[in-house]
């Protein structure tokens, strides 16, 4: 029996590898082009989504053994790597330099809550189609933010630069589980950076 999963693995452990998309038309796994500057971060710190991972923290360290592209989708092996990076993913380390950091940063949203286009609460995650058309990524990938001025949405995965105040926490949701919140004091659809 084919196993679906296994290619998203794959996916997932292309993602980590690859730099990020330009293009305005976003396709599974594109990433936003990092800024060139801080001109709009005011006050605030503009980070980079590795800036997230404690710096002596591997997401892949555990699998690296295996030749995952030997295994066949019914490999009881593979099912076990699957789950075993599902497990090791959730339960990624926060940064905890970041505790209170007045940070901003690019990314897609998956909301939590929508209604009328506009919503208050949602996930912001790295790539797109993270959560939805793929498995979430790491916990430590993902950041639960909260918006006292609702975000008017153009749409599902709108892409976004978010402003505010990050705090290490877990969050669990059905999307997919988090170890940072963020009060967002600004978020503003996302603009490629002219190069």
């Amino acid at each position: 029996m084919h196993n679906p999963a296994l290619p998203l693995l794959g996916l997932l452990l292309a993602l980590f590898l690859i730099g990020p998309a330009t293009a305005q038309d976003y396709k599974v796994g594109d990433r936003l082009g990092k800024t060139p500057d801080n001109a709009k971060a005011g006050s605030f710190r503009t980070l980079e989504w590795d800036d997230l991972m404690p710096s002596d923290w591997n997401p892949m360290k555990f699998i690296q053994d295996l030749k995952l592209d030997t295994l066949q989708d019914s490999d009881p092996r593979a099912m076990e790597a699957m789950e075993k990076l599902k497990a090791k993913w959730n339960a990624a380390p926060a940064n905890p330099a970041l505790n209170g950091a007045r940070i901003r940063i690019a990314g897609f949203v998956v909301p939590l809550e929508w209604s009328e286009k506009a919503m208050t609460e949602f996930l912001l995650v790295p790539y797109f189609g993270a959560c939805v058309h793929v498995p979430p990524p790491p916990a430590n990938q993902i950041i639960h933010v909260t918006t006292a001025k609702p975000y008017k949405s153009r749409g599902y995965m709108d892409a976004v630069w978010v402003s505010g105040v990050l705090s290490t926490g877990f969050s669990k949701t059905e999307m997919g589980d988090s170890v940072y919140r963020l009060k967002a004091s600004r978020v503003e659809h996302y603009t490629e950076p002219r190069r």
